[in-house]
């Protein structure tokens, strides 16, 4: 049964989401800087890719399994863009969400196509060079908003305007955008995965 995973990233609100998915559980979520993991190099041009170094990295430093998360958004009239980049889109030193949200509306200024996406795809590795490890992928679709609205989330999220719901994002509860996110999405099927995994 598992009781803990340390998480493969050092972003507050990330943990912030998954530690309150995961309570329901009994779960413990411990960021990876509880065992001074050092930063993980991304050089892959998928977020698959990304995700299985960091969980795997994650792993060997805490002896612990772990759960990575690579995420970002897709703009389609930018073929894909930010994309795997989406944390440092507009550079990383240092990064910045107002910076990179800056770039994503000017490049899309003058477009008429203003859809995009987020993925999550998650790892879960049980340990360092766990042959089999459990993948599950979410996708969120939406519409660009130049001006940004909402006061939760992080990221790209005051941008990010849910036709559906007639708002942004960011201007979501944490709970309703838990239960949708594409970071949900991926739980749930990655949760799935696991139970089916542990019969």
């Amino acid at each position: 049964m598992l009781e803990k995973i340390v998480l493969a990233s050092g972003n507050a609100g990330k943990l912030r989401e998954f530690s309150a998915i995961f309570a329901d559980d009994g779960i413990e979520i411990l960021p990876q800087s509880q065992f001074d993991t050092p930063e993980c190099p991304e050089p892959y041009f998928t977020f698959v890719e990304n995700a299985l170094a960091k969980a795997r990295h994650a792993a060997r430093h805490s002896g612990l399994p772990a759960l990575a998360d690579d995420s970002g958004i897709c703009v389609n009239a930018l073929g894909g863009a930010p994309g795997v980049l989406s944390a440092r889109y507009a550079g990383d030193n240092p990064k910045s969400d107002a910076a990179n949200n800056a770039k994503v509306s000017a490049e899309l200024a003058g477009k008429s196509d203003k859809s995009c996406y987020y993925v999550c795809v998650l790892v879960f590795v049980r340990h360092e060079h766990d042959p089999q490890p459990v993948i599950a992928e979410g996708i969120w679709h939406g519409q660009w908003r130049e001006t940004p609205a909402g006061e939760h989330g992080f990221g790209y999220d005051p941008h990010f305007y849910l036709p559906e719901h007639g708002r942004t994002a960011a201007q979501l509860s944490p709970e309703a955008k838990n239960a949708v996110s594409h970071r949900a999405q991926a739980l749930r099927g990655l949760t799935a995965k696991l139970a089916a995994f542990s019969r």
